[in-house]
């Protein structure tokens, strides 16, 4: 998402980033499978993994969850249901792929870490869409 951001110079108006349910990998930075598959297709990824807190409910004002696990465990950490309109799932926003969830290609090929990027690039062309529809973005 971020490099579309730059590409359409909308960086200054969103602000983007990516935290884990689990607590797996914290300060670790990008796999580098997925860091070499999005090289591919002219992307760098940056950061450092963390963990999704309470607080992000307040920081993001949409919280998108790869997989129905994740949107799960997302909606837990809002136990009262206070934020429960945030949160969306990511390939809601696909138009191209017919997925309903990012599959983690961890204990896979190199294959499914390009697939991952392919389809995360159609969730965020969508989701920039729906945005720019929403009046979000100008």
């Amino acid at each position: 998402m971020n490099h579309l951001l730059q590409q359409r110079r909308l960086a200054e108006q969103v602000q983007c980033d990516s935290a884990g349910t689990s607590s797996y990998h914290i300060g670790s930075p990008p796999d580098h499978r997925m860091a070499a598959a999005a090289k591919q297709q002219g992307i760098t990824l940056t950061g450092q993994a963390r963990q999704f807190q309470a607080d992000d409910f307040e920081r993001f004002d949409w919280i998108l969850a790869m997989d129905d696990q994740n949107y799960r465990d997302i909606l837990r950490v809002d136990p009262t249901g206070r934020y429960h309109h945030k949160v969306r799932k990511m390939c809601d926003f696909c138009s191209h792929h017919p997925d309903r969830g990012v599959h983690d290609p961890y204990y896979g090929g190199q294959d499914g870490f390009r697939y991952v990027i392919d389809l995360l690039l159609d969730a965020c062309e969508g989701l920039l869409g729906f945005l720019q529809t929403e009046g979000e973005l100008t």
